[in-house]
């Protein structure tokens, strides 16, 4: 019998399979960091293995409070190292640079992606699961019918390296969907461009007409002169990284 129970509004499914929790704590022997946050804990299949790791400064943040007690229970040495909160609502739980790690609640992946580029300055790495519709977005390659806004906000920061696949029944309750996991590590160098907001408003307008060639979907950026170039002919999909990064010291 469990302490916990599940809760499907916030997109619970707990990892059960062993070695699949083994393998994404092992892709951590690779990284140096000092500093760790674990998002969603949930029943601690990952916080098992975290927390014991030694000359580490570990948090977590776990949105239920049930999950809270359960998790400090079992392991007293949590306490006062779980925040009791969303991720989408916290400030950066360290000062210095930090690795952010989790098995992330899918009804909030997007979200959670972007809350990582908030604190691109600090995460120099991030070991996650998702959906595996949302972690070959994030890796898809130009050309791509998976690449879209997320592919390429998230690449212009971090080079982005799939891992593996976690079929259903390594969950409980098993999602319905396959999961993905993936790596994200901060890029030595970054793709230059005239800002981020550029880039940002740039790339969504571009993928939001996907279907249109980019002097449709986004003429309002741009001056008539510049939208003779003939790279505007291509849709969003067919255009690097690099090229959009380009593309922002030419927009009005």
């Amino acid at each position: 019998m469990t302490d916990y129970t599940l809760k499907k509004s916030l997109g619970q499914h707990f990892l059960k399979d062993e070695n699949v929790t083994k393998r994404i704590v092992e892709e951590l022997t690779s990284i140096q960091y000092r500093q760790l946050l674990e998002v969603g804990p949930g029943a601690g299949a990952l916080t098992k293995y975290l927390q014991s790791i030694e000359g580490i400064d570990f948090k977590a943040v776990e949105l239920d409070n049930e999950k809270v007690i359960y998790l400090e229970k079992i392991y007293p040495t949590l306490a006062n190292k779980i925040i009791e909160a969303s991720i989408l609502d916290i400030d950066a739980p360290f000062e210095n640079n930090f690795v952010v790690i989790g098995n992330f609640p899918y009804n909030i992946s997007s979200q959670i992606l972007f809350k990582i580029l908030d604190w691109k300055n600090q995460v120099t790495d991030s070991i996650g699961m998702f959906q595996k519709e949302v972690a070959d977005r994030v890796a898809a390659g130009p050309g791509s019918k998976t690449y879209g806004i997320l592919s390429v906000l998230v690449q212009a920061y971090y080079d982005v390296k799939y891992l593996f696949d976690v079929p259903p029944e390594s969950f409980n309750p098993p999602p319905k969907v396959m999961s993905g996991v993936i790596r994200l590590t901060k890029r030595s160098i970054l793709p230059n461009f005239k800002s981020e907001r550029s880039l940002f408003v740039l790339v969504k307008l571009a993928f939001n007409q996907r279907r249109k060639t980019l002097r449709n979907a986004t003429k309002s950026l741009f001056s008539a002169e510049v939208l003779q170039d003939p790279i505007f002919d291509k849709r969003a999909e067919q255009l690097s990284v690099n090229e959009f990064a380009a593309l922002t010291f030419k927009m009005n």
